[in-house]
This record gives structure tokens, C-alpha cells and sequence, in this order.
């Protein structure tokens, strides 16, 4: 059920109850904006809805009830924390190999066209004479040398601001004819377990088959 009034008002307005899957091809980045939208799916749809950017940025949290310990399926919008809160202790699905049990288990999800590594390092990676992009928590102190693109996902290192610019980000990063992405992991605590969760899939490379 969501909670954007655009979207409570199409339901209201069809009078019956509405399913969709999400608005891009399957495997590659998500939109978070009707922008996304237009640049993915171009004239394959006959009407885009505009609500505006999508406010937390990640897909919504998948809960498995019907295992003996509830299972966090796909991490999301709602933090496993929030939940552990309400319900005790919850599992976490792996990636699945075979057949998913929910949207987003498959090992390769998320993915841009450019390759994305994830660097754990304090340290930048050496782009190696490489167009490369770099994709970070918070604003560098010092802009580091040769990458010929920076996006930040925070000013202050809010995950909650993270998850919301995580999709954004990583669409201009693959418009920007680059070699390969950098992006640095975030602590997994809050949203920042579904950032990287993300970028885990997104850096199994991307997704063969029609663009």
C-alpha cells in the first residue's frame, strides 16, 4: 500500500485494486525520478505519472513471515532495525541463486550499463588512466585527482539522505561515458544496509540482454 498521495489518488481514481511492476527494464537501475522514467523506457509507455522524486530512494523492505524466524527478503525503505524493534530479531535471505523469492534477490540487480566497484579502503582507488567515476558517502574534503566524475550521497554522512540520492546518483554516473564507477561502502546499520545491498548487486556487473 503506498503512502504518496499521487499514487493513493490513481487508486482511487481506477476503483480497483492496482498492480505494476517497476518502471525500468528489468535488472538495470531503478528510477527515483519521472525523468529516470522517460530516458529508460522512452516510448514503450503511454503516459508517465509525475509525483515528483521518489522520497526514500530504495525499494520498499520484503518480510518473509512464513518462516519460522521472520526473514528480511530484500533490505529496504524500512531499516531492519525499525522491524527488530516491533517484532524481535529477523533473519536475512541471501541472494538467490534459482528461482527468487521476492523482487531483488537475484545476485545481479541494480545494475548500470558501467561497470561499479566497491572500495573499502580510506583511501581513493588509482583510476589507472581510466574514465572513471567515483561515488561517495559524503562530500571529499580534498577533490581527489583524475576521475572525471564525483557524486556524494550526503552532505552530513545521513544514510537516510544517502538512500534517497543512492539511484540519482548512480544514473548521471552511468550517463557520463565513464570507463568504470567506484563506489565506497557505507556502514551497514540502518538504510545503509539497503545502500549496500544495492551496490553489491550493481557491481556483479550489468545486466545482459536489450538496453
Amino acid at each position: 500500500m503506498p503512502a504518496h498521495p499521487v499514487a493513493l489518488a490513481l487508486i482511487r481514481a481506477a476503483g480497483c485494486p492496482v498492480a505494476a511492476p517497476s518502471a525500468n527494464p528489468f535488472g538495470y537501475l531503478s528510477p527515483t525520478t519521472a525523468e529516470h522514467v522517460a530516458a529508460q523506457l522512452d516510448d514503450k509507455v503511454d503516459l508517465i505519472l509525475d509525483g515528483g522524486p521518489c522520497p526514500i530512494g530504495v525499494e520498499s523492505t520484503v518480510l518473509d513471515l512464513t518462516t519460522d524466524v521472520p526473514t528480511v527478503l530484500r533490505p529496504g525503505g524500512l531499516a531492519v532495525e525499525e522491524l527488530e524493534r516491533v517484532i524481535g530479531p529477523v533473519g536475512i535471505g541471501a541472494a538467490a541463486a534459482g528461482r527468487p523469492k521476492s523482487p531483488g534477490q537475484l545476485q545481479r540487480h541494480y545494475s548500470p550499463r558501467t561497470p561499479l566497484v566497491i572500495f573499502t579502503d580510506r583511501t581513493f582507488p588509482d583510476p589507472a588512466g581510466r574514465r572513471a567515476g567515483l561515488l561517495l558517502l559524503t562530500r571529499p574534503g580534498q577533490f581527489p585527482a583524475g576521475f572525471a566524475a564525483v557524486e556524494w550521497l550526503s552532505e552530513t554522512g545521513d544514510l537516510r539522505e544517502a538512500a534517497a540520492n543512492l539511484f540519482a546518483a548512480l544514473h548521471r554516473l552511468d550517463r557520463a561515458n565513464l570507463d568504470i564507477i567506484y563506489a565506497q561502502a557505507v556502514p551497514e546499520v540502518g538504510l545503509g544496509r539497503a545502500i549496500m545491498d544495492r551496490l553489491r548487486k550493481a557491481a556483479a556487473g550489468p545486466v545482459d540482454g536489450p538496453r
